[in-house]
């Protein structure tokens, strides 16, 4: 878990560095972003999952600490992460999960689009939430992002209160 999520997000965020701070210096618009979570010290976060929690925060520093790194470059690093757990390989894997309470991977799809055309000068170090990103953009109906239309009571996601 380490490897992939800690380790790999700091090795590709280094891989593609030159690539982006050449970006920069023509003006476009250069971003990293990471599907990890807010910060939370609260000992829940940890009970049941402490390897894979350690991972995903270890993905958040990154984010922390690229942030301010690359601030002056004006390259944006960011985090995303979901409110309703989403319906994706990975979580078929957990046996006894119900995907009819979930939403599909094209609401971070959209979001992430969203902040992605943001200006990276201005938009950096943040912890976006899927659905507060697509409200800030007037996108307040969900509902085509159900895996089930209709679904009400979604099953949430880790590391939001």
């Amino acid at each position: 878990m380490f490897d992939v999520n800690v380790r790999g997000t700091f090795l590709t965020s280094q891989a593609v560095l030159p690539h982006l701070q050449e970006s920069a210096q023509a003006g476009r618009n250069p971003h990293i972003l990471t599907l990890s979570p807010p910060l939370s010290m609260k000992a829940k976060w940890f009970r049941n999952h402490v390897a894979y929690t350690m991972a995903k925060y270890g993905m958040s520093m990154c984010v922390l600490g690229m942030a301010e790194e690359f601030k002056r470059e004006k390259i944006a690093v960011n985090a995303l992460w979901p409110r309703t757990a989403i319906d994706t390989a990975a979580l078929a894997m957990i046996p006894g999960v119900d995907t009819a309470a979930c939403r599909t991977p094209e609401i971070l799809a959209d979001a992430a689009y969203i902040i992605l055309n943001r200006p990276s000068g201005e938009c950096t170090g943040n912890f976006f939430v899927d659905d507060e990103v697509l409200a800030s953009q007037g996108i307040t109906d969900l509902e085509k992002y159900s895996v089930v239309p209709g679904t009400k009571d979604f099953l949430l996601d880790f590391f939001l209160d």
